[in-house]
């Protein structure tokens, strides 16, 4: 609830602070003492937008600053605006303050000491405060309120919820399956490409070793001429040769020649029988070899066909390597990379196919659920238009005729509710409008278009009486609620601002009724002072006696035993029906 407001040089007010009470608080005073002023303070906390022209004459800025406090039940709705803000209420208060500069200044708001913008006034506003009247703050003027209200009124919050949570789950099975319908085309191009790409790899049928083969082959066939020659050269160098000078002994007949004189020796000295054996083993390995020589002469030839044949292998080894690796290991890894996406895109339609059943699943269960919401609503708005008009009866609008209007659209991409296809949010499929004719013959009218504000003020209050307890604010303001209302009326007001109060909230009223004001939990008098050749405004808590003096003037204009008399029967009257089981 409001605790306190405090004002300074706002408009004729150069300083004041009211300390506010639970319950009903009536607010009167003369016309032009500044009631409504004090309704332009709490608006200015609430984020109106206000120029430079509130700010009281010759002061360079305006100061307004209030004191919230929020009960544990109401706080939910409060307590998230707060951590989306990182803001933290002090001692389970929130100090607003809101400072207004004159011309070419600059003003500010803050929480309790921390500077944030106008549009976070203006949402912790609309969930502390809802002012009736003559205010842009006429929370059931909103569509949205209207639904939320008649919700409340239905008991349907659960049920909303239910939905909320089914459009969200369907919400995410439709963006999942739009994105992979989304991506179809370039899936298709990929795995086509894929596909190329491991066909080519796998046609050319590669091992890690081949290519080092390949190499050593290639050079091989590239090098004949030079490796017969050194071959041959080898081979003669062991086996010796015929020249111009006759038979040249090759390397093994000299070995031989060798190991034979050695063996020869070793008869006298055995020492050199050792040289003589090893003489023997190279002659061994000699022969060996020269037979390995004569073979490789015998098998080697040139092979311009094989060397094609080796050259294009190696080629396409090396195109394969450009493309998809460094090494043909790379390239290997990186089939069997191809064959393991191949295989995730191949499963797509399987994933496509759950995507769409579950949206089906879910689309069916919103289908039901949000047409039994539904069905609620049309119940509660019944019922909620036969109280409307009892209680607009009361507030001498018996002519008016009152509905709630339920509105559904036709959507192509919808929910299926009793075999229509019809648009939703995460409120359900329903648009809800407060409808109102306020005399007989006229068609009903969206409650914002109807042009009296005492008319409107009234419908407020007869529905506000009836949402009570379906209220979420913790403070109502009334402005001048009692406008174009007579005698036998304002009681009836009076009562019903006070069973609001009564249901839990706190209730500011503006009236020029005594009548209503006798209702009053607490009684504030707004009044205009002369000093120092300005005019401010005061605002006083009335004691009993003073509130007498203040009822009967009101009725009377003047304070005589009998406008006494007269004032303290209204304060009994209002006092036996506040006691009243």
């Amino acid at each position: 609830m409001l605790q306190e407001l405090s004002v300074s040089n706002f408009a004729i007010v150069d300083r004041l602070q009211v300390d506010w009470s639970p319950g009903l608080n009536v607010i009167t005073g003369e016309t032009g003492a500044g009631k409504s002023i004090l309704v332009d303070a709490v608006g200015a906390l609430l984020g109106d937008r206000l120029g430079p022209e509130v700010v009281r004459s010759g002061a360079g800025r305006a100061l307004v600053e209030g004191v919230f406090t929020v009960a544990a039940e109401q706080r939910s709705d409060l307590q998230r605006v707060l951590d989306e803000y990182g803001l933290e209420p002090e001692d389970g208060a929130l100090i607003i303050s809101r400072e207004i500069a004159g011309s070419g200044g600059r003003g500010g708001a803050r929480i309790n000491g921390r500077s944030v913008p106008l549009s976070v006034l203006q949402e912790l506003g609309e969930l502390l405060v809802d002012v009736h009247g003559q205010s842009q703050h006429m929370a059931l003027l909103r569509p949205r309120e209207q639904l939320d209200y008649l919700d409340r009124y239905a008991g349907a919050l659960a049920a909303r919820a239910q939905v909320a949570e089914l459009v969200r789950e369907l919400r995410a099975s439709r963006e999942a399956v739009r994105q992979l319908q989304a991506e179809e085309r370039e899936t298709l191009r990929r795995q086509d490409m894929l596909r190329y790409e491991l066909a080519e790899i796998e046609r050319a049928s590669v091992s890690p070793e081949e290519e080092d083969d390949l190499l050593a082959r290639r050079s091989r066939l590239q090098h004949v001429e030079r490796l017969r020659e050194a071959a041959t050269l080898a081979h003669a160098a062991l086996q010796g040769q015929e020249s111009e000078l006759g038979e040249q002994p090759g390397a093994i007949d000299l070995l031989g020649q060798a190991a034979q004189a050695c063996l020869d020796g070793a008869r006298f000295d055995p020492a050199l029988g050792a040289d003589g054996e090893n003489l023997n083993a190279a002659l061994a390995l000699a022969e060996e070899a020269a037979r390995g020589l004569g073979d490789y002469l015998a098998a080697i030839d040139a092979d311009p066909e094989a060397l094609e044949r080796t050259t294009e292998r190696l080629f396409l080894i090396g195109d394969l390597k450009r493309k998809y690796g460094e090494s043909v290991a790379d390239v290997l890894a990186y089939a069997a990379d191809a064959r393991r996406r191949l295989d995730e895109i191949e499963h797509r339609s399987e994933r496509q196919a759950e995507l769409q059943a579950t949206e089906q699943r879910v689309l069916g269960k919103l289908g039901t659920a949000a047409g039994k919401l539904s069905a609620a609503r049309a119940r509660a708005a019944k019922a909620l238009a036969k109280a409307a008009e009892r209680e607009l009866a009361d507030l001498r609008l018996g002519g008016a005729h009152f509905s709630v209007g339920l509105l559904q659209s036709p959507a192509p991409d919808g929910v299926p509710v009793d075999g229509r296809c019809l648009a939703f949010d995460g409120s359900g499929v329903d648009r809800v409008e407060f409808l109102i004719a306020a005399n007989p013959g006229e068609e009903p009218r969206p409650m914002a278009r109807v042009a009296s504000g005492g008319e409107l003020a009234r419908i407020a209050l007869a529905l506000k009486t009836i949402l009570a307890r379906a209220e979420t604010r913790p403070t109502l303001i009334f402005d001048e609620i009692d406008v174009g209302i007579g005698g036998r009326t304002a009681p009836v007001v009076g009562e019903k601002l006070w069973r609001i109060a009564a249901a839990g909230r706190q209730v500011l009223c503006v009236t020029h009724m005594p009548q209503v004001a006798a209702f009053g939990d607490a009684h504030y008098v707004v009044a205009k002072a002369a000093a120092a050749d300005r005019t401010a405004t005061r605002v006083s808590a009335l004691d009993p006696a003073a509130r007498v003096d203040e009822l009967a003037g009101m009725l009377a204009g003047t304070t005589s035993q009998a406008a006494r008399e007269s004032a303290r029967e209204l304060l009994d009257r209002a006092a036996s029906v506040k006691a009243a089981p």
